[in-house]
C-alpha cells in the first residue's frame, strides 16, 4: 500500500490485516517502487497524490518493468474526473475507487484482483512448464502473435544413430526411459549454453541458438553445447555397457545463417520455430553424419565465426539435395 498520509495508512494497514492479509505500506511512490522490486507481492493499493513520486509516475514504471506490469493495482485516490480514471486504466490499474473508499467495496475489489493475480501464475507456471524459460520470457515482453521475424542465429539438430533397431531389441517401457534419459541429458547441454529445443521428433530434436532471444556468438555456443552432448552420451554409455546394455550414438548438424523464426500454428495450438535454407542445411549435415562416420558436421558459416577456438577438419564440398552449389563441410574434434 503506497500513500502518504500516515494516518490512512495505519488504519488501513489494521482493517486489512485483521482480514487475513499481510501488508507492507510506503509513505510515497519512490519507496513503493524500491519495495516492489526487492520483494515479492500479490497485490498494490496506490494513492495518486504523494512526494517524490505520484500515483501516475508508479504506473508508468510498473507498465514498463517486465516483473511488474502483472502486478494488479487498485488506485484509490481523492482526484475527480473521468480523465484520471481512464489515465489510469490506460495506465494498467485494475481498478479505481474514489476516497473515502467504502470498506465493503474495498474488500470485494481485493478478492477479485487476488484471484485475477492466482489465475495469471497458473499460466505463467503452464507456459514455463510446456515452453523454454527463453520463449516464456519472449511471450511475457512481446505477447504471443502468429507470423516471424528474420533473424541471424544457428540451428541444430540432432539424432540417436540406429534408433529403429534398437527400439526392436527392448520392450517400449525401456524405449520411453531411454528416451526421458536422453532428453533430459541433451537439454540440459543445450540450455546451458543459450540453446533453446524448439522440436522433438522420437529420437530426434531440432534446437535455436540467438532466437528468440539473442545470443553473442550463437555458433560457438551451438557448438560448444554439441561437444557437452557427445561428452554425457560418453559418460551415459559407462552405464548402460554396466547394465549389460548396447550403448548409443548420436549425429549432430549445425548451420548458421538467417531464419524467419517466430511462432505458428492457430489461436489455439501454436509452436515456437523457425524455417528457411538454414534450418534445412543444419538438418542435411546431421543425416550426412552417417555418411561420413562424424559425430558433429559443421557449416562453413559456422566454421567461419569460430576460427581456430575448436578443432575442426575440413572435409570438402558436399552437393545436398536442394542445394544448387555445393556446401563446405567441416568435422568437429
Amino acid at each position: 500500500m503506497a500513500d502518504d498520509n500516515k494516518v490512512k495508512r495505519l488504519l488501513l494497514t489494521r482493517s486489512l490485516e485483521l482480514q487475513g492479509h499481510v501488508v507492507a505500506s510506503a509513505e510515497n511512490g519512490l519507496v513503493a517502487l524500491q519495495m516492489l522490486r526487492a520483494g515479492a507481492f500479490d497485490l498494490m493499493l496506490l494513492d495518486m497524490e504523494m512526494p517524490e513520486l505520484d500515483g501516475f509516475g508508479v504506473l508508468e514504471q510498473m507498465a514498463a518493468d517486465g516483473k511488474l506490469r502483472d502486478l494488479p493495482v487498485i488506485v484509490t485516490s481523492s482526484l475527480e474526473g473521468v480523465a484520471h480514471v481512464v489515465r489510469c486504466l490506460d495506465l494498467g490499474a485494475d481498478d479505481y475507487l474514489r476516497k473515502p473508499v467504502n470498506p465493503v467495496l474495498l474488500k470485494a475489489r481485493i478478492n477479485s484482483s487476488l484471484e485475477k493475480k492466482r489465475l495469471r501464475d497458473q499460466q505463467k507456471a503452464l507456459i514455463a512448464r510446456f515452453a523454454t524459460s527463453e520463449v516464456a520470457e519472449d511471450l511475457q515482453q512481446s505477447g504471443f502473435a502468429l507470423g516471424g521475424r528474420r533473424l541471424q542465429c544457428t540451428v541444430m539438430f540432432s539424432d540417436i544413430r540406429g534408433f529403429t533397431s534398437l527400439c526392436e531389441k527392448q520392450p517400449p517401457e525401456e524405449t520411453i526411459e531411454l528416451l526421458n534419459t536422453y532428453y533430459t541429458l541433451m537439454f540440459d547441454a543445450i540450455s546451458g549454453h543459450g540453446g533453446v529445443v524448439n522440436q522433438m521428433i522420437g529420437d530426434g530434436l531440432m534446437a535455436i541458438f540467438g532466437a528468440p532471444l539473442p545470443l553473442p556468438e550463437p555458433e560457438l555456443a551451438a557448438v560448444r553445447a554439441a561437444l557437452d552432448m557427445q561428452e554425457m552420451i560418453e559418460m551415459f554409455n559407462f552405464e548402460r555397457v554396466a547394465l549389460e546394455k548396447e550403448p548409443i550414438r548420436i549425429g549432430i548438424g549445425i548451420a548458421s545463417g538467417e531464419v524467419v523464426a517466430g511462432y505458428t500454428g492457430t489461436q489455439q495450438r501454436a509452436t515456437y520455430t523457425c524455417i528457411g535454407d538454414t534450418v534445412n542445411l543444419a538438418a542435411r549435415l546431421e543425416a550426412h553424419t552417417k555418411v561420413v562416420g562424424r559425430g558433429i558436421l559443421v557449416d562453413a558459416a559456422t566454421q567461419a565465426a569460430i576460427g581456430d577456438r575448436v578443432g575442426m577438419k575440413a572435409l570438402g564440398e558436399v552437393q545436398f539435395k536442394g542445394k544448387a552449389a555445393g556446401v563446405g563441410v567441416f568435422g568437429v574434434g
